[in-house]
């Protein structure tokens, strides 16, 4: 049953949902701080790992959540939607981290980075805006968000086009091109965390335009 103005709210959703943002923005600060300081490389990579494993406990509380309430703030699919977002989000993340250490990678793309604090600020927005998801008066604001967020998304689609035109410029031998391989495979990941920001943003903004 998806709660009317006249039933008593269930807060527990968008307080799951808001902690869940941060963590995914915690998880895009750690990985910027990894790209960006490339030192500490392991303990770095286990840091985002550590917030991965965080942002599944989440997860699992929201969907115990859904299963045990009568009452729901929004439409179940879209509490689902958000949940699997959300946690996909921070996936890309923690699998951009865990190939840098899996591949031995000596020195990440300078795209990485960029691509990186892309994301971190998306997830910046997300953070702010999650506490406003049952708020019918936020729309605006929302909206707004949201809008801030598909343009960072252009952002990081231009990096990650300018990657794949000089990805394998100067690349002549077989190291060479597995190196270029891998960090195209990395940069794909952190596109993916960008895009992945993108759907999570839209599912707000669609939730809240359904239940003005």
């Amino acid at each position: 049953m998806v709660l009317s103005k006249f039933m008593p709210s269930n807060p527990k959703f968008s307080e799951k949902f808001a902690a869940a943002a941060r963590n995914a923005h915690a998880t895009a600060q750690a990985l910027v701080d990894l790209l960006e300081n490339y030192t500490d490389v392991d303990a770095k990579v286990q840091r985002v790992r550590d917030l991965e494993h965080e942002g599944d406990r989440l997860s699992a509380e929201v969907t115990t959540l859904l299963a045990e309430s009568f009452i729901v703030p929004f439409d179940r699919e879209d509490i689902i939607a958000l949940n699997d977002e959300l946690d996909d989000l921070v996936d890309d993340m923690e699998d951009a981290a865990r190939k840098l250490s899996l591949y031995g990678v000596e020195a990440p793309l300078p795209a990485m980075a960029k691509l990186a604090r892309v994301v971190e600020q998306q997830c910046a927005l997300l953070a702010q805006g999650m506490p406003m998801i049952e708020q019918n008066n936020k729309v605006g604001e929302l909206t707004r968000i949201a809008k801030e967020i598909r343009a960072l998304e252009d952002q990081g689609d231009t990096i990650s086009d300018e990657v794949q035109r000089t990805l394998y410029h100067g690349v002549n031998d077989v190291p060479g091109m597995i190196r270029a391989m891998r960090g195209g495979e990395i940069v794909n990941l952190i596109e993916n965390a960008s895009d992945q920001a993108q759907r999570v943003a839209k599912t707000v903004e669609s939730i809240l335009l359904k239940n003005a």
